[in-house]
């Protein structure tokens, strides 16, 4: 299988056995605009592809497919890019969308089939991956779990506020490691002061596969709806998920084979956003404030008392 992507989304596909090539359409670099478009689809159509699965559903993606002559274009029926498709698949009603993405590559002929077993995702670290965790968690005394935390997400209202209460009281019970981005920094620092600077500080320095690579060696990952969660269930790490303004019925829940989920249940203006507005739409931010840092503690530490993973 080929995958056309963006930089950001080929990251995480090296090394992994069921793709033969990564080709990145970078949109907004050398590939912007209608030239940089034609240039890719003239590409594609010197391979002679036979079929084409848009998941990304965008109209950008479904012309590029036209341009590249593919004769199969395959996206769900709801896709802004429908027009370009020549099968249109009814997206599986709630069911995680893993599951929604294959029902293309049948083309919907198991839609609501209530046996098919839910995929999970599988990320393949390297070498490279595999040297950077090392350097990071060079310190990290062999036999003392870790507990990773992912305190950020692009969208304000689904960054749970008490990650650094959390910090506090698991710090003596596990090592503590920060995964995010540069702009996730501050999170880590608040962290850092509840735990006296003795949290691993991740954010901005690993790449998302190697950030895959640490996660995959945590006991078990804190997170908000947001990446990290996607790369736990990629590498199949056990996951406290906490949602407040959205919900795991979106199809986005964890798919560890072993995870549970923090929210507060009970709100009737909940979920209010299929992303997370950047405020909350009442001004309580309940769906996340009411979730105590006990709350989380008591979920992750029953992942920490729980058979360490083999792998």
């Amino acid at each position: 299988m080929d995958v056309v992507c963006t930089p950001a989304a080929g990251a995480v596909l090296p090394n992994h056995p069921a793709v033969r090539e990564v080709i990145i359409y970078d949109k907004r670099g050398k590939d912007r605009g209608v030239v940089g478009m034609a240039g890719l689809a003239s590409r594609l159509r010197a391979r002679r592809y036979a079929a084409a699965f848009l998941a990304q559903g965008s109209v950008r993606s479904g012309a590029l497919t036209l341009l590249a002559g593919i004769r199969e274009r395959i996206g769900f029926s709801t896709s802004a890019g429908r027009a370009f498709y020549t099968t249109r698949v009814v997206s599986p009603e709630g069911e995680h969308h893993a599951s929604r993405l294959l029902s293309l590559a049948d083309r919907g002929a198991r839609a609501g089939d209530a046996e098919r077993a839910r995929p999970r995702p599988t990320l393949f670290p390297g070498e490279a991956e595999r040297a950077a965790a090392d350097a990071l968690l060079h310190d990290v005394t062999a036999g003392v779990p870790i507990v990773a935390l992912a305190p950020g997400s692009i969208w304000a209202t689904k960054r749970w506020p008490y990650y650094a209460d959390l910090a506090r009281a698991l710090v003596a019970e596990a090592r503590i490691v920060v995964i995010g981005g540069e702009a996730d920094r501050p999170l880590s620092d608040e962290i850092a002061d509840a735990t006296g600077g003795r949290s691993i500080d991740a954010t901005g320095r690993l790449s998302l596969l190697a950030s895959a690579e640490v996660i995959g060696r945590a006991r078990v990952l804190v997170t908000n709806d947001s990446a990290p969660l996607h790369l736990a269930s990629g590498m199949n790490t056990p996951t406290v998920a906490v949602f407040g303004p959205t919900v795991p019925a979106f199809g986005f829940g964890p798919l560890a084979d072993r995870s549970a989920v923090a929210e507060f249940v009970g709100l009737e203006c909940r979920p209010c956003d299929r992303h997370g507005p950047r405020r909350c739409p009442l001004g309580h931010w309940r769906c996340m404030r009411e979730i105590t840092a006990g709350d989380v503690a008591a979920l992750t530490r029953a992942f920490l008392v729980s058979t360490p993973r083999s792998s």
